[in-house]
């Protein structure tokens, strides 16, 4: 019984998000909450802290761990750019009629 409430706390924990670049070639991003799309010049991201965009050439997603929260891209990383988070953007019907 311990053992299950041990399980459902940490779930209910907030996963943390983080982003470590090695040599512009591996980019590491935890806390992602889910892949919106991807192909060889861009990978998008949702993560805890709103949306983010890695662009690049020959990107591969060599770990995709969304119960973890953790992917990892090789590939030439170039640039990495985040969307507001999602409490600052407001629900999307708010966002439809402005």
């Amino acid at each position: 019984m311990n053992e299950l409430r041990t399980n459902e706390t940490r779930d209910l924990r907030p996963r943390r998000h983080s982003v470590h670049i090695d040599d512009r070639g591996l980019i590491t991003v935890t806390g992602v909450t889910d892949v919106g799309s991807f192909n060889e010049s861009e990978v998008v991201l949702m993560t805890q802290d709103g949306g983010m965009l890695i662009e690049g050439g020959e990107l591969h997603i060599t770990k995709l761990d969304l119960a973890e929260g953790q992917v990892i891209v090789s590939g030439e990383i170039c640039a990495v750019e985040y969307d507001d988070p999602p409490e600052k953007r407001g629900s999307l019907l708010s966002r439809m009629f402005r």
